[in-house]
């Protein structure tokens, strides 16, 4: 079991940094076209080497620590500085377009897979603050940043919301990846669990058998199960004793579960009163709810569950049987 939790681990840690290499790859290749569109189509050359520094930044930089840093540092370090190196942009861009706000969403969204809820709401805040702070500088200074017109900003949004489309789309990819290895691994802790918890020493086979003794004999003497509304809770609360302990006591003898149990109960009853009764004199209805059942939907399922046939099946075998024996 532990193995297999090894490997989970090293399978969401693969997925991590699978995410971070292909995250990469879009970027810089998002960074690369728009330096070009800068360059090429719409002219603004402290815009184009500021993008193309962005590009050779990133780039360079993950080819070189990418094997030497854990995922952790790479992404803290990444969203920081991803977020300072857009805010220039965000200004550039103020007064014509607030589209450069879309590049702070993956922020947020990037904690959310690679962090704890706290990380989630710290960034968050990092983000609003960044764009706050993004308002008040442009209110107050003037930095005489290129005039765009409104196709050339037509140009740009529409290529951000796409790429940016993109960035989200592979992180909600991995996202899902992760958290399906993640639930598999909460599973198998959980059996494991459960596992320790069923295995007993001597001493608590010992209390188990002389606790199981006493819920058989309420049963039986009392017939509890033909109370519609009994459950363990209840069996817990007349014996008082922790139903953690009857639950432990009842699957040691080889119930799943205390339902699996009463039920048992219930449906040997209800034979035993369809053998006992004519049901031309007595209705079906009367025999499942004097075992304890609320409704025939859950009586139906049940009987087919234990019996494998349905209460109608069993009639029949029944019926057929008292003739022959006539």
């Amino acid at each position: 079991m532990m193995l297999t939790q090894n490997t989970k681990l090293q399978k969401i840690e693969r997925y991590k940094r699978d995410l971070i290499h292909y995250y990469t790859i879009l970027m810089s290749f998002v960074l690369f076209v728009f330096a070009l569109i800068f360059t090429f189509f719409i002219y603004d050359k402290t815009m184009s080497w500021y993008l193309f520094g962005g590009w050779f930044f990133l780039s360079y930089s993950y080819f070189i620590v990418r094997k030497s840093y854990s995922i952790n540092v790479l992404v803290h370090t990444y969203m920081i500085l991803a977020a300072f190196y857009n805010f220039f942009i965000m200004l550039a861009f103020w007064d014509n377009s607030v589209a450069s706000f879309v590049w702070l969403l993956p922020i947020p969204l990037g904690a959310y897979v690679f962090f704890s809820r706290k990380y989630v709401v710290l960034y968050s805040l990092f983000v609003i603050l960044n764009i706050v702070m993004g308002y008040i500088i442009s209110k107050n200074f003037d930095f005489h940043f290129e005039i765009h017109s409104k196709e050339d900003v037509k140009i740009t949004d529409t290529f951000l919301v796409i790429s940016n489309f993109a960035v989200i789309s592979l992180i909600i990819y991995f996202k899902d990846k992760i958290r399906k290895e993640e639930i598999y691994q909460e599973i198998e802790i959980k059996q494991e669990l459960e596992a320790k918890t069923n295995t007993l020493d001597e001493k608590e086979i010992l209390l188990a058998e002389e606790l199981f003794e006493k819920i058989e004999a309420i049963m039986v003497n009392k017939q509890s199960y033909k109370d519609v509304n009994y459950n363990i809770s209840k069996l817990s609360a007349s014996m008082d004793v922790n139903s953690s302990y009857i639950s432990k006591a009842i699957r040691y003898h080889g119930y799943p579960n205390f339902n699996n149990y009463l039920n048992l109960y219930r449906i040997n009853y209800v034979k035993k009163l369809l053998d006992e009764n004519d049901l031309e004199k007595v209705t079906l209805m009367y025999i499942y709810t004097e075992a304890g059942f609320s409704n025939q939907s859950t009586f139906n399922r049940v009987f087919k569950q234990i019996e494998k046939i349905t209460p109608s099946e069993y009639i029949n075998i029944m019926q057929s049987r008292d003739s022959l024996s006539k």
